[in-house]
């Protein structure tokens, strides 16, 4: 790895209940990833993707081991100052887009801001830059129902950085888009990885996985696999 760490995970346990039994979702994992890197995280259903990337954007808590970002313990912070880092330092792009309905192009993307107490002027200069950078200024109005899925997907991913995030963590960022549309986004993603942001994809796609620098194969809530490293011992 170059560059400073910017995640670290120390001894990760994640466990639910499900009725009588206990499932092991994340069992003593520990990871670190560099600022400045393009990470793959691949795997069968059920063996904890989905639950590393939750924890990493501070959207579910381990019920054991730590989990640093830029240096900092963000396990032991209180939802309020954990919602606080996640809006400023994390930015997500999901499969199903999860944009506002009701607002348009232009509101869906400020809306980080707009929670973050961010006066409107500046709002509204750095969405005016957002909509011309991802090909979007003709669709400012447009609310996501008027929207074809990569003109939404693009929303998303500026509402993603239009607070210049430390990590954009993305969950099938192409499951719902024709592969022409996929390859644009997978593009747009690219492209602020090489500018320096942080990037986590979490990806059944072998295609979009083998395109990351770096693949991480989980099974059964354990990193079996790490392409930076030697297969790590079960």
């Amino acid at each position: 790895m170059t560059g400073a760490p910017l995640i670290e995970l120390a001894g990760i346990e994640r466990v639910f209940q499900l009725g009588d039994s206990e499932v092991h979702a994340l069992r003593q994992l520990d990871l670190a990833i560099a600022a400045g890197e393009y990470v793959a995280i691949m795997g069968p259903s059920g063996s904890g993707k989905s639950t590393l990337l939750n924890l990493l954007g501070l959207l579910d808590r381990p019920d054991a081991g730590v989990y640093r970002l830029e240096g900092r313990d963000v396990t032991t912070l209180s939802a309020d100052e954990q919602a606080r880092v996640r809006s400023e330092r994390i930015g997500f792009v999901f499969q199903s887009f999860h944009l506002v309905p009701r607002l348009s192009a232009a509101e869906n993307i400020a809306l980080p801001m707009t929670l973050a107490g961010i006066p409107p002027a500046r709002r509204a200069e750095r969405v005016a830059q957002a909509l011309k950078d991802y090909g979007l200024e003709n669709r400012a109005d447009h609310r996501p129902d008027q929207l074809s899925g990569g003109q939404r997907q693009r929303v998303a991913i500026a509402r993603a950085t239009i607070m210049q995030p430390a990590v954009i963590l993305a969950d099938e960022p192409t499951g719902n888009l024709d592969r022409a549309t996929g390859d644009e986004v997978v593009r747009l993603l690219e492209e602020l990885n090489a500018r320096g942001v942080t990037l986590i994809v979490v990806t059944h796609d072998a295609a979009l996985g083998s395109r990351a620098r770096r693949q991480l194969r989980m099974e059964d809530g354990c990193l079996r696999q790490d392409s930076a490293a030697a297969t790590v011992p079960a």
